[in-house]
C-alpha cells in the first residue's frame, strides 16, 4: 500500500508517518510538505534511512507541484494533514494563506485524486469547525458548522468541498474532526509545548482571559490510530469525530504542566483574551467507537507527563525552533539532495 501523506513534516503528520511505518511493514509513504514555518524535517530524522519513506518538498496549493507529484507516483490513498493551522496567525496575519492552503489546496488534491484514480481521499479536519459549545453537550457529526475564526472557517470550507466532491463526482472520501492534540514534535507556539518550554526557562506562562476555556485533549498517538482506522474502514462520505474523552479548562492543563516540572503557579500570567475565542469544545466520538471499534487508550495525566518528559529530553529540538536554527537543517539537507541529484521523486 502506497500512501501520500501531505503535511507529513508537521506535528500530527510526522507522528502519523512514523505510526504507519512502524505498524505496517507493507506500507510505503510519500511525504509531501512545503516546509513552511511549522514543517520540520528534524521531526523525521529517524526515518532518513528508511526506504519506505520518501520526502518530496512541495505545496498542495501549487498546481505544478501537485501535478509533478502525481506524475511521479501511483497512490492507493491520500491523507491530507497539510494546513495553515494556528488561530492567532489567522487573526493577526491575514487569512489569505489560510484560504490558499486550506481551501484551494484541498481542491487541487481532490482533482488530482480523481484524475489519477486514487482509491481514497482522507481529509483531516478539526472540531473547531463546529464553533463553541455552551456549558453542556458535545459536538456530534450532525452539529451545525459555525466557525468563529478565519482558520476554522477555511477548514469548514474544505470539509464542504470534500462533501461536494463525494456527492457530485463520486469521490471515495472520508473526513475526521479531532479535538486538541498533544504529544512529541508539536510546534512550540501551541499551548502545551509553549507552556512546557516557558516553564523550563522560568518565563511567564501566558493564559488567555480567565483560563477557563475548555478543550477536549487527545494524545497524538490515539489520533493517529483513529486516522488509520477511518482510512481503512470508514464509510465513503462519512464524517467521524475523534476525541480523547477528557475536556478540561486550559488553566488546569497549565497547572498540570507546572506540577510535572516542579515549577510554581506564580509563573502564570493572565493576558487579554483573543478575538472570537471559543469558550468550550467537547467531542462526541460515539460513531467511530460504535461503527469502527476505535477508542482512545492513553489517559490524559500520564500522557501529559510523558509529553513533558519528551520536551525535557529533547530541549535542543524546541530551542532550535524558537531561535529559527532548525530551518538551516532542512535547507542544507534539501539543497544537498538537489545537488546530489536526489529530488525526492523516486518511487
Amino acid at each position: 500500500m502506497k500512501i501520500l501523506v501531505t503535511g507529513g513534516a508537521g506535528f500530527i503528520g510526522s507522528n502519523f508517518v512514523r505510526y504507519m511505518l512502524a505498524r505496517y511493514p507493507d506500507v510505503n509513504v510519500v511525504n509531501f510538505d512545503a516546509l513552511t514555518y511549522a514543517g520540520n524535517l528534524e521531526n523525521l530524522q529517524d526515518l532518513e534511512t528508511d526506504p519506505r519513506h520518501v520526502f518530496v518538498r512541495g505545496n498542495i496549493a501549487a498546481m505544478e507541484d501537485v501535478e509533478s507529484l502525481f506524475r511521479s507516483h501511483a497512490f492507493d490513498a491520500v491523507v491530507n494533514f497539510a494546513a495553515e493551522s494556528h488561530v492567532d496567525r489567522s487573526l493577526h496575519m491575514g487569512a489569505d494563506v489560510f484560504i490558499q492552503t486550506n481551501v484551494a489546496g484541498v481542491q487541487m488534491l481532490m482533482d488530482a485524486v480523481r484524475m489519477n484514480g486514487v482509491g481514497r481521499f482522507m481529509q483531516v479536519s478539526t472540531d473547531e469547525v463546529y464553533g463553541s459549545l455552551g456549558e453542556q453537550g458535545r459536538f456530534s457529526e450532525s452539529s451545525p458548522i459555525q466557525p468563529n475564526n478565519p482558520y476554522a472557517a477555511t477548514k469548514a470550507a474544505a470539509d464542504l468541498m470534500v462533501r461536494a466532491a463525494c456527492r457530485s463526482h463520486g469521490l471515495d472520501a472520508v473526513i475526521t474532526r479531532c479535538s486538541n492534540n498533544f504529544g512529541p514534535y508539536q510546534f512550540p507556539e501551541k499551548l502545551i509545548p509553549l507552556m512546557i518550554a516557558n516553564a523550563m526557562e522560568d518565563k511567564p506562562l501566558p493564559v488567555y482571559g480567565d483560563g477557563q476555556h475548555v478543550r477536549d485533549w487527545i494524545f497524538v498517538t490515539d489520533h493517529c490510530a483513529a486516522i488509520d482506522c477511518v482510512l481503512r474502514n470508514g464509510k465513503t462520505g462519512m464524517i467521524y469525530n475523534v476525541g480523547g474523552d477528557h475536556d478540561i479548562p486550559n488553566l488546569d492543563v497549565v497547572r498540570g504542566i507546572l506540577r510535572c516540572l516542579g515549577k510554581p503557579e506564580t509563573l502564570i500570567r493572565y493576558v487579554e483574551d483573543r478575538p472570537g475565542h471559543d469558550r468550550r469544545y467537547a467531542i462526541d466520538a460515539s460513531r467511530i467507537k460504535r461503527e469502527l471499534g476505535w477508542k482512545p487508550v492513553y489517559d490524559f495525566e500520564p500522557a501529559l507527563s510523558r509529553t513533558v518528559e519528551w520536551y525535557v529530553a529533547n530541549r535542543k529540538w524546541w530551542e532550535r525552533i524558537r531561535t529559527g536554527v532548525y530551518r538551516e537543517y532542512y535547507e542544507q539537507l534539501y539543497r544537498g539532495r538537489l545537488e546530489s541529484g536526489e529530488d525526492g521523486d523516486a518511487s
